[in-house]
């Protein structure tokens, strides 16, 4: 059987963890964990199976397709589709699976007033609170819930809005948007949902009927200078490979695509089995770290599709067949995007095909 080169191993009971993390923070909400985007990137299916175990009261996806492939896991658990149903056939799937639908604009309350269901269906209606992504203006809100009257089959699950700057503490927007939110509630019944990751973490208002956490969850923390472990969190994922070669090459000769590293004297240089057709950033520079035997090492030269190079002087006794941690225990996934200039959730929802996923 072959080894695998890179191995992604996310551990199912931190994610449990950091769900209990989330309830602590707000203990009288409930929990619409974000698994869109195959988990982040952890796997939809496994990830939604321990949170459902922990009693997970919901969980949001973007779309139809993500919504199906966790009931055809056989997933019960109520599930929202966030960016609501694309057509008049999704539509009519969205409601046979028990789904609830996110209405954001008013061509969706047409396609879906104009359906001929008499079954229940489930709705949350989406309001534009400032972000001005997707939602009704909030000046609409009381003609939203005017309208349910005329469509008693439909089930009002509550009201969402997003927030545009939750990671930004001196940003006064998201006090903004939060109080707009609630003004244009007033009088109106139903559940609210407001706090995403870094809202539940940062604004004790936002924290409402509904929380949806999404990045916290897998272990990562949506707060610029705040890791993961500031905040009791538990990384789920660990994403290795192994060095594949082990050189000494002289000072003055140079490593990789473009020769962009030239080596200030002899040394010994590291060739690991992962790149950029892995999920690992080409833009990664020299410097950024990787872990060996519990040492951060640097990268060296240019990411390429399948390998990366790294500096092994501080480290004489690696050796082939060495697992190196690209991300993970020991190497926070937002440390290593902060070199790749992005977020965590880009790299963790980056990884392709050709990574290994094991489950603990």
């Amino acid at each position: 059987m072959p080894i695998p080169r890179v191995t992604a191993t996310v551990d199912l009971s931190a994610v449990r963890h950091n769900l209990s993390r989330v309830r602590a923070l707000a203990p009288t909400s409930k929990v619409m964990a974000a698994i869109k985007a195959d988990g982040y990137g952890h796997g939809a299916v496994p990830v939604a199976q321990a949170l459902a175990a922990a009693g997970v009261d919901a969980f949001a996806v973007a779309c139809l397709e993500e919504a199906v492939t966790l009931r055809d896991a056989g997933v019960t658990t109520r599930i929202a589709l966030l960016e609501g149903v694309l057509s008049r056939d999704e539509a009519v799937e969205a409601a046979a699976l028990g789904l609830e639908i996110v209405i954001h604009d008013r061509w969706q309350l047409e396609l879906l007033a104009s359906l001929p269901i008499d079954a229940p269906l489930a709705v949350w209606f989406k309001l534009d609170s400032g972000m001005h992504r997707l939602g009704f203006p909030l000046t609409e809100a009381r003609a939203l819930n005017e309208a349910l009257l005329a469509h008693p089959n439909w089930q009002l699950q509550g009201w969402i809005t997003h927030l545009a700057c939750a990671d930004d503490l001196a940003s006064p927007m998201t006090q903004a948007q939060i109080a707009a939110f609630d003004t244009a509630m007033q009088g109106i019944a139903g559940d609210r949902s407001i706090a995403n990751s870094a809202g539940l973490i940062a604004w004790p208002q936002a924290r409402v009927d509904w929380v949806r956490p999404g990045l916290m969850l897998y272990g990562a923390s949506p707060m610029p200078g705040q890791t993961a472990a500031d905040l009791g969190l538990k990384p789920a994922m660990h994403v290795a490979s192994r060095l594949i070669a082990v050189h000494e090459v002289s000072a003055g000769e140079s490593i990789g695509y473009g020769a962009t590293f030239v080596c200030p004297t002899t040394m010994r240089v590291g060739v690991v089995a992962v790149g950029y057709a892995d999920g690992v950033h080409r833009i990664l520079p020299t410097g950024a770290p990787v872990l060996i035997h519990d040492t951060r090492v640097p990268i060296i030269g240019r990411v390429s599709m399948d390998m990366i190079t790294v500096d092994l002087r501080a480290l004489p006794q690696a050796a082939v067949g060495d697992p190196v941690t690209l991300w993970g225990a020991g190497l926070p996934v937002e440390e290593v995007a902060t070199w790749a200039g992005t977020l965590a959730y880009e790299l963790l929802c980056g990884l392709t095909n050709r990574v290994h996923y094991r489950y603990l």
